[in-house]
């Protein structure tokens, strides 16, 4: 079968597993991987191979910048102790584990066993995130693992980086040091600069499509050259996306926004559907150059892997929390209340799902690269064991932890949306017109929602009715199309104007037009 065709039933199978997930409530990364691990047994399935480089920024950057995007600098600041001890610490603890395990029980040389801890190292949050969105879970919890997921992934890159050359002998792991701190400091001011030089690009281009192309024209090229001059481009593309993402909302008109998001959702997930199809055809032509005693050791070792890396993990942060939860004998009550729980350890450290990153890196190793091909079987087994085991278990311990209800963000929300209703009224007060005393009566009424966040009936109801006059609207316009009163030009230009009022009267999609009332 022709790589093109199976890209295509893969990529129809994925949007089939996607709603499967959301029915079983479990991420829809984890059936993707089951998916992808199942070519591996396809006859007649193609033998691919990919340039190292192209595979990272083909998969890794645009994703990356999609997940950056949305990260939060004042939580980042909040919690960053946290964050470094886990993007920091637990990635080098788990890569000095791996190495180790590596190096006694495969024979790997000491650069290529760290390589391959590097590798698994970075926890995905993107598999966790799709399941914690369905729970009370505290902002907390939620905040650290998708900040940790962007930190980490550049801590393992650089670890990853170095430990490839020097397994190839084109550096010494004695000069990784100043290397290190070097690319650090290179790669936050050239993502800041390109961020601003990308701002001034985009702002100048109106049209959505074009503005999009050039989104991802741009992403490409930053990771390219930030690779190029010896920067960290995952450290890179993570500063410029959050640049991007403060300084340029108000520079960007709406219709290029909503395009823009619908355009990197789908690209993305897209993305994921094929590294998990090579996944699949990478395992299938390792397993076929490996010996019938070769194949049994290499599983063995995988699976050793696989269970060093969930334990590793669990024993760093619930030795993190420990040790916090000791200091915080002398704090007071609110602050012994606000700091780490077990129970949030265990989810974290249980949150430890390994994703796009690891299978791209694992992908992306040199064809000569000493102990490869145990190496990407080892990687590709713990991308398909914690998504499997962890993020389809996910669902239970969440029941069982039995969280408080986290409130925190919905009075953010009230609290900001009451401010900009009456910044609204403030600067419609001074129009006497009768247009503006129409708009005042409808931020009046948005108001009045807004000051009772707690009568969740009252915001339901007007919503729905917004809903409901819309959905009238929209029967009204196919029957004047229908019945040849207006063309098709008329009928698309309404049908954008009532699209975007439905937007607005559907807060984050939670309901849908109705029918009846």
């Amino acid at each position: 079968m022709a790589l093109f065709e199976l890209t295509l039933i893969l990529l129809l199978t994925a949007v089939a597993l996607t709603a499967v997930s959301r029915w079983l409530e479990v991420p829809y990364p984890s059936l993707l991987a089951l998916a992808g691990a199942g070519i591996a047994f396809v006859p007649g399935a193609p033998t691919i191979e990919i340039d190292p480089e192209l595979a990272l920024a083909l998969f890794i950057a645009p994703v990356l910048l999609d997940a950056a995007y949305d990260t939060s600098l004042r939580d980042l600041k909040r919690y960053r102790l946290s964050l470094v001890l886990l993007a920091l610490g637990a990635v080098v603890f788990t890569t000095v584990v791996v190495a180790f395990v590596g190096w006694k029980m495969a024979g790997l040389p000491i650069a290529a066993a760290i390589a391959l801890g590097a590798i698994v190292a970075p926890p995905d949050a993107v598999a966790a995130s799709a399941v914690l969105g369905q729970f009370k879970v505290p902002h907390r919890l939620t905040a650290i693992l998708q900040g940790e997921s962007l930190l980490n992934d550049a801590t393992a890159l650089l670890i990853y980086r170095i430990s490839v050359s020097a397994a190839i002998g084109s550096v010494m792991l004695s000069d990784a040091v100043p290397v290190i701190l070097l690319s650090t400091v290179g790669s936050v001011a050239a993502g800041y600069l390109f961020g601003r030089i990308s701002l001034l690009t985009l702002t100048r281009i109106e049209d959505a499509a074009s503005n999009t192309v050039v989104q991802f024209a741009g992403t490409f090229a930053v990771w390219i050259i930030a690779d190029k001059i010896g920067l960290s481009a995952i450290i890179t593309i993570v500063v410029y996306a959050i640049t991007i993402a403060r300084k340029g909302p108000r520079r960007m008109s709406a219709r290029r926004r909503v395009s823009t998001y619908s355009v990197w959702e789908s690209a993305v997930f897209v993305l994921n559907v094929l590294a998990f199809v090579l996944m699949g055809l990478q395992a299938r032509s390792i397993v076929g150059r490996l010996s019938g005693d070769g194949q049994g050791d290499a599983f063995l070792f995988a699976a050793t892997v696989l269970a060093v890396v969930i334990a590793a993990r669990l024993v760093w942060v619930l030795a993190y929390v420990a040790v916090m939860r000791w200091f915080a004998r002398f704090d007071t009550e609110d602050q012994r209340r606000e700091g780490p729980t077990f129970r949030g350890a265990l989810l974290v450290g249980w949150c430890g799902m390994r994703g796009l990153v690891t299978l791209v890196v694992a992908i992306a190793l040199p064809a000569n690269f000493p102990g490869r091909d145990p190496i990407v079987l080892a990687a590709f087994a713990v991308v398909l064991g914690t998504l499997v085991l962890q993020g389809m278990s996910l669902k239970p311990l969440l029941r069982r932890l039995n969280f408080e209800r986290d409130t925190s963000i919905d009075r953010e929300v009230a609290q900001a949306r009451v401010a900009i209703m009456q910044a609204a009224l403030d600067v419609l007060s001074r129009k006497t017109s009768a247009a503006a005393a129409v708009v005042r009566e409808q931020y009046e009424a948005q108001r009045l929602v807004a000051e009772n966040p707690e009568d969740a009936q009252a915001a339901t109801e007007y919503d729905r009715l917004r809903l409901y006059a819309i959905n009238r609207q929209r029967d009204t316009l196919e029957e004047l199309r229908r019945n040849g009163t207006i063309g098709d030009e008329a009928y698309h230009r309404l049908e954008e104007e009532i699209d975007w009022a439905e937007l607005a009267a559907s807060p984050a999609g939670r309901f849908q037009p109705l029918t009846t009332y």
